[in-house]
């Protein structure tokens, strides 16, 4: 009996990482569903962004600070502004990026350019030795083939939207010059954000080696985070309505973000980063989006995609997966 409760035991701390970061992705996928109702009633995404890493950071402070009061290494002016930078890729510069890309091009083509964070990050780590690259191994083929196909499609997606096609309207109002400026802007915006969101894993195994108090870690990014992410914001956004909460479920939607998104996950990411490295954290990053549609066709009943026109004479594919970005 006993032999059987250490196999078990064995077999659980093996697949720990494995575990924790599959329930992340289901918590992802949630995300979605409740968030999605307060952005359609209005609210300012930038401000979603504030308020869940204010709440994030308020919420994962006593346990960082009565947990790791031993643990906890001292905080130099150098590991700060390490820790500040950190926060700027992950929270503030990336999310921000992310929600702004959305309103220049699709949410289809954000959210499968988001998903090439696995790959960007798994070069990345090459590049920084951090991961191993064995040509010989057949899940080191797998991992370069699976970079080079997926890298490939972002250079497709983002060049190429096929033939222009004439509207069945004969309307002479689409302007392909302008329409053609705003994908371009969208598009290196979204590049951009993938970029920072993979430099940001990348630097967390970094950090964590200096900084190993995780509890805490989480806590500095959260409140840094919110603080970079609340000054964007009251740049590009002038009224003071926009900070207001107005329904029950935007605050709902907020405390759930901050909580278990940007409070527990992050935390559990950077466990997860310290025993198995960064570009195994990312590996799990598609598994919310297939989550979300799943969810959405079973249950909401909503269509997995559809073909839309752009205003421009091209037609697009979209689907219910456009603010997977949320995380």
């Amino acid at each position: 009996m006993a032999l059987v409760v250490s196999t078990y035991m064995n077999t659980y701390w093996r697949f720990k990482p494995h575990l924790l970061m599959v329930l992340a992705q289901i918590c992802y996928a949630f995300l979605y569903f409740i968030t999605d109702a307060s952005f359609n009633h209005g609210m300012n995404p930038h401000v979603f962004v504030t308020y869940r890493h204010i709440v994030g950071g308020v919420v994962m402070f006593p346990f960082a600070y009565f947990l790791e009061r031993r643990a906890r290494p001292k905080l130099t002016l150098a590991l700060f502004m390490e820790i500040f930078f950190l926060s700027l890729l992950g929270v503030s510069l990336t999310l921000n990026m992310y929600f702004a890309s959305l309103k220049y091009t699709s949410s289809s083509f954000v959210t499968s350019i988001a998903n090439t964070i696995p790959s960007l990050t798994f070069v990345m780590a090459v590049i920084l030795r951090l991961e191993a690259l064995d040509v010989r191994n057949p899940r080191g083929i797998a991992k370069i083939l699976g970079t080079l196909i997926s890298l490939a499609g972002v250079i497709t997606m983002t060049f190429y939207r096929g033939p222009a096609i004439q509207s069945f309207l004969g309307s002479s109002k689409h302007t392909t010059n302008s329409v053609h400026k705003s994908w371009t802007k969208g598009s290196i915006l979204i590049i951009a954000s993938c970029i920072t969101w993979s430099i940001w894993y990348i630097m967390q195994g970094i950090t964590l080696k200096k900084y190993p108090a995780q509890l805490s870690l989480t806590t500095w990014i959260n409140f840094l985070g919110a603080a970079q992410s609340a000054v964007f914001t009251i740049i590009i956004q002038h009224k003071q309505a926009a900070w207001r909460i107005t329904y029950m479920n935007d605050l709902w939607s907020i405390i759930y973000a901050g909580v278990v998104c940007s409070g527990i996950i992050i935390f559990v990411q950077l466990w997860c980063t310290k025993q198995k490295g960064p570009v195994f954290v990312t590996m799990f990053g598609p598994l919310a989006t297939a989550l979300v549609a799943i969810l959405a066709y079973f249950i909401l009943g909503e269509k997995l995609y559809y073909w839309q026109n752009t205003g421009s004479g091209h037609y697009h594919y979209r689907s219910v997966l456009g603010l997977m970005g949320q995380r």
